[in-house]
């Protein structure tokens, strides 16, 4: 089973800075993901829920909680990318199960992306 370590957030402002100018774009189910290739070697996760979209601490740490779950039970498919999650306004009227299906469909998007480049 895959873990989430440390080793799997992105923390420098520098990668961020990366992802928000290179990175090809995804959007639906109230979230936007942004990927680049990285040269580390294992894929890396970067989120950015927005306190203007979801304004309780709770609600925006639900919504990380579910994306880095998704991450880490795909992360075996994903290949060397940086991966910045966006929220976006509408994920206020998103539920658990809506989330999980959006990240499902968006994991595939990714992964076809970076095999057909």
């Amino acid at each position: 089973m895959a873990t989430f370590s440390r080793a799997m957030k992105m923390n420098s402002p520098g990668d961020f800075t990366r992802v928000f100018r290179q990175g090809k774009r995804t959007g639906g189910g109230g979230l936007t993901i942004l990927s680049v290739e990285n040269s580390v070697g294992h894929p890396r996760l970067g989120l950015a829920i927005a306190k203007k979209h979801l304004k309780l601490a709770s609600q925006r740490n639900r919504v990380k909680r579910i994306i880095r779950e998704s991450f880490r039970q795909h992360q075996s498919a994903l290949s060397n990318i940086d991966i910045v999650v966006l929220s976006r306004p509408d994920i206020s009227q998103r539920d658990s199960s809506q989330l999980w299906a959006a990240l499902e469909r968006h994991w595939l998007t990714v992964v076809a992306q970076w095999q057909t480049s």
